[in-house]
């Protein structure tokens, strides 16, 4: 029997889904290399059914954060895994349709490519098509950026890469510092080693969406396996390599995150960062430096290493990854822990508390605190209305703490609420750019222009992002770039905390001082993985029966709202359409809210809890504290109970 004979007997025996079968028919028959086929073979050989569905059921498809999937298989062929190198690479990423490998890159940036160039026509541009690549540390993050720089030029365009792994903030920042017409970065984020991904931006340096998602998806979709092998050799004559130069102009800028330099002259701010093995190290040690802190990196963490080995997660937002820098900090009495992901996009912090302890803030309350500080010193430093103004804003996500539109609302400006994913906010952006470039006519140079006359303009013609951030510890200071920033986030926290510090407080005690001006509010999450195409079948059930039969009471809490994103129009602040999406919002009788929806970048379910309740004083700031957190904690059993119901059918 042949491979592909034992797949067809494989699918009629229901051992592997329908669509696997045609994926691999497919790969079969569009000319592999060596190696690929044989690792079809072998997997067959040895009837990892298992695997060749969750490698082969689908494509991997665009989601909140672009393209992500494993580059090494549960179960490795030997054939792909070849030689390891130094780095504890195989020798080749793992074979698949829904696997992230030289295919389905290639694929990627083909279509992208193609796409690009029909906007240009349709734009009457007739430049060459730029690109700018950055990477990360991961396993096939070099590779994969040559991969991608080879296959654009090979199709008439011009590519830049970095000349080492760089952040995601850069790439946002360089694409429009190069005046680039896309962007890519290799980076799964916090993902497990295992991963990589592929996270698409436009000309405006941000993460794509409608239409230009939508349309990239299409072109992607139509390039032909058997097209592929011609890229798959790497060339990489005619691609620029960028330097300092580059990574100066994003150091300018990042620095401008900071609002008022003299808070670190009034104290002297003790720091431990570590970038947990990723690419931070790169520019928030020599930001943090420069602004005037002591820095004492975490030297176990401090070299690029795809395996992270000294962490299960490469997560900021896990107390485990920010254990090995909460030692040193208690070890040289430091003030503050400062911690970013692989590709720089995310911070997570810890600080010390009254009682001398290291307390982790989550990424709400980091977001919190940096709203209200950098609302009040933009009002002390008159860049915006004592008063507030409708023509300054905060822009958050929706499962983002409702604590930041308390915060907006106290503070007079305008907040408003865009779908998960920081594209949505930099889309937001976008039309506030536009919206004074239009209103100031032909020779305006947006970029240009100084930041604090841009600030005025906007907040006389247009609307002045003041900040930006979502729950999932990504923070953004200005418009100059526009993705999610964990460099600028470092500086800026730092900053928040000199203050702090000026004032001879410490930060949670700045946390409940806003609690009881704005009551107090805490959030929850809730993560149920599923992973393969098993649990890709069970989130879809999670999502298509909240639509069809949506809950009704957790316990003796009822639900009197249920908002569903994917059907019903939904409008934000500025009174423009939130696009359709899975998304559900559900209100319960005690005040109390939560959020579902399936994760864009991950094969999980995420629910999003919300609650407060009313500070009277300092006083009862304690129990409240308490009473809200057992009610909370009870909701959370029972939303995931429910869910993991509904799972299975």
């Amino acid at each position: 029997m042949t491979t592909l004979e034992r797949i067809q007997a494989a699918a009629s025996a229901g051992k592997i889904m329908p669509s696997t079968a045609e994926n691999i028919a497919a790969f079969l028959s569009a000319n592999l290399p060596a190696w690929a086929a044989a690792s079809i073979d072998e997997l067959v050989a040895q009837e990892a059914w298992g695997e060749l569905n969750d490698r082969f059921y689908r494509y991997l498809e665009f989601g909140t954060g672009g393209m992500r999937g494993r580059t090494i298989g549960v179960v490795a062929a030997k054939a792909e895994t070849g030689k390891l190198n130094a780095a504890g690479s195989p020798e080749h990423a793992a074979i698949g349709s829904n696997m992230l490998n030289d295919f389905t890159l290639v694929r990627a940036v083909v279509g992208l490519a193609r796409y690009t160039q029909k906007v240009l026509k349709e734009r009457g541009v007739t430049a060459r098509p730029r690109l700018v690549i950055a990477h990360d540390v991961r396993h096939f993050s070099r590779h994969f950026c040559e991969l991608a720089a080879s296959t654009w030029t090979r199709l008439g365009g011009d590519a830049f890469i970095f000349d080492g792994p760089r952040p995601t903030p850069q790439l946002s920042y360089s694409v429009r510092l190069l005046k680039a017409h896309a962007g890519v970065v290799i980076t799964a984020s916090h993902n497990p080693p295992h991963d990589n991904g592929f996270k698409a931006y436009f000309d405006d340096g941000a993460q794509v969406v409608p239409p230009h998602d939508k349309g990239i998806v299409s072109e992607v979709n139509a390039v032909p396996l058997g097209e592929l092998g011609g890229y798959l050799d790497i060339q990489l004559k005619g691609v620029t390599t960028l330097g300092r130069d580059a990574d100066d102009a994003y150091l300018a800028v990042a620095a401008k995150a900071v609002i008022d330099p003299s808070v670190f002259h009034k104290t002297k701010l003790d720091v431990v960062f570590t970038n947990i093995h990723g690419t931070g190290a790169v520019h928030s040690i020599p930001l943090l430096l420069h602004a005037g802190c002591a820095v004492h990196e975490v030297p176990e963490q401090l070299n690029f290493d795809g395996r992270f080995p000294t962490v299960k997660s490469p997560n900021p937002e896990n107390s485990a990854a920010l254990a090995l820098a909460v030692a040193l900090a208690d070890k040289r009495h430091a003030d503050l822990v400062l911690a970013t992901d692989p590709d720089a996009d995310r911070m997570g912090c810890a600080v010390r508390n009254r009682a001398g302890k290291m307390e982790l803030l989550t990424g709400n309350q980091i977001g919190a605190l940096l709203a209200d500080y950098r609302l009040t010193k933009y009002k002390e430093l008159g860049w915006i209305p004592k008063d507030g103004s409708q023509s300054v804003c905060l822009i958050k996500t929706f499962v983002t703490t409702q604590l930041q539109d308390a915060i907006g609302r106290g503070h007079g400006v305008k907040v408003i609420n865009t779908l998960t994913g920081f594209k949505w906010i930099a889309a937001k952006m976008r039309g506030y750019e536009e919206k004074l470039t239009h209103a100031m006519g032909a020779g305006f140079d947006y970029e240009a222009t100084p930041f604090a006359v841009r600030a005025q303009l906007l907040q006389q013609y247009s609307t002045f992002y003041a900040f930006g951030t979502e729950e999932s510890y990504g923070y953004l200071p200005n418009d100059y770039l526009r993705d999610k920033d964990g460099n600028s986030a470092c500086v800026m926290f730092a900053e928040v905390c000199a203050w702090v510090k000026s004032r001879g407080l410490t930060v949670p005690e700045y946390l409940d001082e806003i609690f009881l001006k704005y009551g107090f509010y805490l959030e929850g999450v809730i993560n149920i993985y599923y992973e393969g195409a098993s649990g890709s079948a069970k989130i879809k059930r999670i999502l298509d029966t909240y639509r069809a039969n949506p809950p009704k009471a957790f316990g003796d809490v009822t639900v009197t709202k249920f908002e569903d994103f994917g059907r019903q129009d939904i409008r934000d602040a500025d009174g423009e359409l939130i696009p359709k999406q899975d998304l559900y919002f559900v209100t319960l009788s005690n005040g109390y809210s939560f959020a579902a929806r399936g994760s864009g970048t991950e094969p999980k379910m995420k629910f999003y809890l919300f609650a407060s309740a009313k500070v009277e004083g300092a006083t009862d700031l304690p129990d409240v504290k308490a009473k809200v957190r057992k009610t909370l904690d009870g909701l959370i059993q029972l939303i995931e109970a429910d869910a993991k119901q509904r799972a299975e059918g």
